[in-house]
């Protein structure tokens, strides 16, 4: 996921607020509560429960020490899969002195004290732990310290004679003890300090560390509630039928009452956009929403992303490749149009990836209670508590202070919960619970997941580049044309380059002294959304790609050419260094191995959300088929917390990197998308998993991120090894639409 506008680096300032006498949510009796703010007027405004705390004013960490010497830490971020409240246990607890196996991490509520991403509050960007890495080890410090504060007054002794060990405050010179469970009723009372020191990085116990997942047990045991097992009394259970293409509205039906009699059914409803049926259980919801005879009526005109009937992902490819440049510049430096008129020679092709689907195992869900008191409660999977909260509040026509909103851990991630409009549940759940005056848990089956998903957006690129007499490139024209799921949500300037639209193509690091990068703006009629390392899914696929083009055309080796080309950028240079001597060595083939197969190699780099990646892959052709063997990933993210969670996330986004490439794709025919399940929209079997050999780098840059920077650089990897192994070069995702030659 990405985000516009992402917050400079976090102040080194941040103050922190014990908030045990105002019992914030509900905290334990005797329990040392913390919140980390701003300084200055932001902590005067915070006192005042009617001041309005401006978005993005407070960082939000609280932390709860309890009785018994462990730890509830109320995270900003949701958990998904990505491993952050494991990394958040490991910082705060550093500087706290627990070990993070003592933590509970839970999501937190909507509140203004969780603002912390540009003035609002978002899980994806791969940006949580780098966004909160110094606020957490203060947060931790704090609380060490006051600890520390509480056990000089209990044990009678001078301050600075005590020291900590982990969960317990330790005087060395008698060998007293007292555990952190014994002294937080009385560190609750104390104020916090206005300044306290961090450790070293030579003295960290856990951050750097492997340590185990506190959600490991609980997943592979069957024991992690998610939002689908979720149950409250009088629930009932719903299922919906969408109309076929969006925009669509119910008509008649013509076997209302035949339905409405069959077992289980509680009630039938129409919704915008859909029809529903309420019934005691989900699947006698399922069976009789589909058994359902609807007339349903065309959009009328007029109607926002209304789906036109005669929409296909062939004319969207054909309008994209048609719509007329040079757009709006995202990157100029030098003269590219003279340089091109000036090369020796010049290399052009256009580039273009399919809609995807998010395909996230848990499908879409939400459950919606009104209490009698007026409020709104819903559970629902999220990545941005306050917007969801603030939509909710405005489907069900209360304040958002009225909506009770519980953030369940996500069943998959991949950009998928995000504030999509028709591609959320929660506000025909809402409608349900209103209309029959009882709790309502909505569904949707895998069939409405799949024709109301938010899309990645297909994407095209054009480049042109220039090379003179010795085959280095001089010059390098693109056009990325579409539209990018941050200009769909949060609006687009007309006179400027969207950057999730041109990153991957803008600002790469190679030495081609004159370069034009431009976005070419055509909407799409889809719903569009996030996904998965956002445009550099796409863009490093058709940049990467076409560099090897390049490489070729002046008879240069792609490895050796980004080398040449990165001789004053000593990071990158490195780190492609690094994933050669990973590797074994770079050889792009063809080659013969061991057991007689012809293989080759291609090589990619990518620098997506702050971090550096290098990615070699060796593939070979199988039964008319690209096999990819092994894939190897140099992974420079500046700095990391747990090496275990970054070297499994990077696997994670090969996987998904991998899929795209070979297999993966929505296709659109008569305004509808052709597949409505996994049976027809194909994703990688396990048997087509590759062998992935990770090497973590830290180079000491700035914290980058790790959840989707390993995936942008597959793409190309297997495509340039396909192109050295056939001859053949493809522009076109997936693979699996090409024929190769001889195959």
């Amino acid at each position: 996921m990405n985000m516009p506008q992402l917050p400079a680096p976090l102040p080194a300032d941040g103050q922190p607020l014990n908030l045990s006498r105002r019992r914030f949510l509900g905290a334990s009796l005797g329990a040392l509560v913390l919140g980390v703010l701003l300084p200055g007027k932001v902590v005067r405004a915070a006192q005042s429960a009617a001041s309005e705390i401006k978005p993005g004013t407070r960082i939000p960490a609280f932390l709860e020490i309890r009785p018994d010497g462990t730890a509830l830490l109320r995270s900003p971020f949701v958990e998904g899969g990505q491993g952050i409240y494991t990394a958040f246990a490991q910082i705060v607890g550093e500087e706290l002195d627990i070990a993070p196996e003592r933590f509970s991490v839970e999501c937190a509520p909507p509140g203004a004290d969780y603002l912390l991403v540009n003035g609002a509050r978002f899980t994806g960007g791969s940006f949580s732990v780098r966004s909160s890495y110094e606020v957490m080890r203060r947060l931790g410090a704090c609380a060490r310290h006051m600890l520390l504060q509480a056990a000089t007054a209990r044990l009678d002794v001078p301050p600075g004679s005590l020291t900590t060990q982990p969960g317990i405050v330790v005087h060395e010179a008698s060998g007293r003890t007292l555990g952190y469970g014994e002294l937080a009723a009385l560190a609750a009372g104390l104020p916090p300090p206005e300044q306290v020191p961090l450790r070293e990085r030579k003295d960290f116990r856990w951050i750097g560390k492997s340590v185990p997942r506190l959600d490991a047990r609980d997943k592979s045991t069957g024991k992690v509630t998610y939002n689908i097992d979720l149950e409250v009394d009088g629930m009932l259970l719903a299922a919906v039928q969408h109309a076929p293409r969006m925009g669509g509205e119910p008509g008649a039906i013509a076997n209302e009452a035949q339905v409405k009699a069959m077992p289980g059914v509680h009630s039938i409803h129409r919704l915008p956009g859909a029809v529903a049926v309420v019934a005691q259980r989900w699947w006698q919801a399922r069976r009789a929403v589909e058994s359902l005879k609807v007339s349903w009526k065309e959009a009328a005109p007029g109607t926002v992303h209304a789906m036109p009937a005669d929409f296909s992902s062939a004319g969207m490819r054909a309008a994209l490749a048609a719509a007329p440049g040079p757009g709006i510049a995202a990157e100029e430096i030098g003269d590219a149009a003279k340089a091109l008129e000036q090369a020796s020679r010049v290399i052009e092709a256009t580039y273009d990836a399919p809609y995807l689907a998010h395909g996230q195992l848990e499908p879409p869900s939400a459950l919606a209670r009104w209490n009698a008191d007026g409020t709104l409660e819903l559970w629902l999977p999220n990545q941005a508590p306050e917007l969801f909260q603030q939509a909710a509040a405005k489907v069900a026509g209360i304040a958002p202070d009225k909506v009770i909103l519980h953030s369940s851990t996500l069943g998959g991630f991949f950009g998928r919960h995000f504030l999509y409009g028709t591609a959320n549940p929660f506000p025909q759940a809402i409608q349900l619970a209103k209309d029959i005056g009882r709790p309502v848990k909505l569904i949707w089956s895998r069939e409405e997941e799949f024709l109301r998903d938010a899309l990645r957006p297909m994407g095209l690129a054009r480049f042109r580049a220039g090379i003179d007499e010795s085959g280095l490139p001089q010059a390098l024209y693109a056009e990325a044309v579409g539209e990018s799921p941050t200009e769909r949500w949060f609006g687009r300037q007309p006179n400027k380059a969207n950057d999730a639209a041109v990153e991957g193509i803008a600002k790469k690091p190679y030495a081609i002294p004159h370069r034009r990068v431009a976005q070419v703006y055509l909407e799409h009629p889809p719903t569009i959304g996030f996904w998965r390392s956002v445009g550099h899914s796409m863009n490093d696929f058709f940049y990467e790609s076409f560099f090897d083009e390049v490489a070729d055309a002046g008879q240069q080796d792609p490895y050796e050419l980004r080398l040449r080309l990165l001789a004053d950028k000593p990071r990158h240079k490195a780190l492609l260094q690094a994933v050669a001597e990973l590797s074994g060595g770079w050889r792009r083939g063809p080659f013969t191995t061991g057991d007689g197969s012809q293989r080759a190699r291609g090589v990619a780099m990518a620098s997506p959300f702050g971090s550096e990646v290098a990615t070699i892959a060796e593939v070979s052709l199988e039964g008319g088929s690209v096999q990819v063997h092994d894939v190897w990933v140099a992974f420079d993210p500046g700095s990391i917390v747990n090496p275990a969670i970054v070297e499994a996330q990077v696997k994670s986004a090969v996987a998904l990197g991998l899929s795209s490439t070979l297999l993966e794709e929505v296709v659109y025919e008569n305004g509808m998308p052709r597949a409505r399940n996994f049976g027809a929209y194909a994703t990688l079997p396990l048997g087509r998993m590759p062998r992935v050999h990770v090497r973590i780098v830290e180079s000491g840059a700035p914290m980058g991120g790790v959840g989707e920077p390993g995936l942008p650089g597959v793409p190309p990897a297997v495509i340039n090894a396909v192109a050295a192994l056939t001859g053949q070069r493809v522009r076109s995702l997936p693979l699996s639409r090409t024929r190769f030659a001889g195959a």
